[in-house]
């Protein structure tokens, strides 16, 4: 889940793109089950390399839920939602998972993209550190220093978190850093905490630094704001709406079976990646995962509903926070018709 600069989500996809897309967009591929059944070969591109939010993927296509509605899916690593949405939007690879906040910003720009149902739906944003720090309110955070990544969403929505919580930028200095090197800064002591998802850094710094790690979440404090969801080219979405449709059902259905099968969930997850984190820090990604899934507006609704209302607090946010230069309609960014629909 983690997200680059916004600055240049207009220009050219960048060559490392191919590494992701290079099976994707073909709308005639079609492959062979065992039992003879005629599959569509899919490609989705990740948000980044594979971790625990990501184990319902790699169970709907290990127990056959997608390939049962017609699917031979490919699961690509991804470099960031801002790539990932790019990707999507050329049509560089069939379907993505993306951060709505790059979304947002990639429509902003002119990308036809679109998407198809935001999963995570309660924010994982959270400034992460040590539990021996004592960071547990927003006061606490007064005077500490935060490693951030300039541009992206989590550094442009902290002033506004900080704004809800009757304080300031200055209060928080704020280190900028790269956002592979962030963990780094905090274990080192260089930073006290970090801007981050409490379902991505935050289990894999306690595995290396053997500490107890406590996540402020910006939800819990007045700031909350649609993360991850599928996502799907407008080319791909009106000339084959049939195929959008069918990944649509696989990846709710799968999330809805992974949900009721944790542990075989974080199991198919086994040689996604060479960079995979260890076993117990994907359970606790995807653990953290589930508690993201639904806003008061949907509880008790399948994986990937959303609500306008939801969608217009987004949008009106990141309007606010300068991500997106005008706040539109949400029909702009989510095709509703197209999404899980309860």
């Amino acid at each position: 889940m983690k997200l680059r600069t916004f600055a240049t989500i207009a220009t050219a996809l960048l060559p490392a793109l191919a590494l992701t897309a290079g099976c994707g967009g073909g709308d005639s591929d079609e492959t062979t089950s065992a039992s003879g059944k005629k599959l569509t070969k899919v490609t989705l591109t990740l948000n980044w390399y594979p971790y625990g939010e990501h184990a319902p993927f790699y169970y709907g296509k290990k127990q056959g839920i997608f390939e049962k509605h017609g699917i031979d899916l490919q699961i690509n690593a991804g470099q960031g939602s801002q790539k990932t949405v790019q990707a999507t939007g050329a049509g560089q690879t069939d379907f993505g998972w993306a951060d709505t906040p790059a979304l947002l910003a990639a429509v902003d720009k002119g990308m036809p993209v679109k998407s198809l149902g935001v999963y995570l739906q309660t924010t994982a944003a959270s400034v992460q550190s040590f539990t021996e720090t004592g960071i547990k309110k927003p006061a606490d955070l007064k005077g500490k220093r935060i490693a951030g990544t300039a541009g992206d969403a989590l550094s442009r929505t902290f002033p506004a978190f900080l704004k809800k919580n009757g304080m300031s930028e200055a209060d928080v200095p704020i280190q900028n850093t790269d956002p592979a090197g962030k963990i780094a800064a905090v274990i080192s002591g260089k930073a006290d905490g970090l801007l981050g998802f409490a379902s991505d850094q935050g289990p894999i710094m306690q595995d290396k630094a053997k500490k107890p790690v406590s996540a402020l979440r910006f939800s819990e404090f007045g700031l909350n704001f649609y993360s991850n969801g599928l996502l799907v080219g407008e080319r791909k979405l009106k000339s084959d709406a049939d195929l959008v449709k069918r990944m649509v059902t696989a990846t709710s259905e799968s999330w809805t079976a992974a949900q009721g099968d944790q542990d075989n969930a974080v199991a198919a997850m086994a040689g996604a990646s060479d960079q995979l984190p260890p076993v117990p820090v994907i359970t606790e990604q995807f653990k953290t995962t589930l508690t993201l899934l639904h806003t008061d507006a949907t509880k008790g609704k399948a994986p990937g509903v959303n609500t306008e209302a939801d969608w217009k607090a987004t949008i009106d946010l990141f309007a606010q926070t300068g991500v997106i230069t005008k706040a539109q309609e949400p029909g702009t960014y989510w095709q509703a018709d197209a999404a899980p629909q309860g």
